[in-house]
């Protein structure tokens, strides 16, 4: 079901409370709003649509465009270090921020399968923003 965006700074400052099994529906919450957000939004936060837990879904672009959900994701290592400005469907213009062009990250998929992968370019920016939204940062 798609969900309104949240806007309220002091709710997205606050740090998202470890996802689990019972948190699917929010999962599928995400992708929906996300997809129906497409053409203005590349990634969201759980945060983003009014629950406060560490949940990302991406616009993978690597995959052909699919969307990957990211469950308690953990960047784990980073380096190529670039500012750049980014914008926020929850916030209104562009800010400046400092970025990675290479990450890895610690995760659990849609069923709570551990992973840990490597990521790049402009899909490695896209989660970097996701997983700040995890942790209370915004832009």
């Amino acid at each position: 079901m798609q969900r309104p965006i949240m806007t309220s700074r002091s709710f997205l400052r606050m740090p998202g409370e470890t996802a689990g099994p019972g948190d699917e529906t929010v999962v599928q919450d995400l992708v929906d709003t996300l997809e129906a957000n497409r053409s203005r939004c590349v990634g969201m936060a759980a945060n983003m649509i009014g629950v406060n837990k560490r949940i990302i879904a991406v616009v993978d672009e690597e995959l052909g465009g699919r969307i990957t959900v990211m469950i308690n994701p953990t960047i784990t290592s980073s380096d190529g270090a670039f500012e750049t400005e980014e914008g926020c469907l929850s916030l209104t213009g562009e800010r400046h921020t400092m970025r990675y062009r290479r990450i890895e990250v610690d995760f659990e998929d849609r069923r709570f399968r551990a992973h840990h992968a490597t990521f790049t370019g402009w899909t490695a920016q896209i989660i970097q923003h996701e997983v700040d939204h995890c942790n209370g940062i915004i832009i």
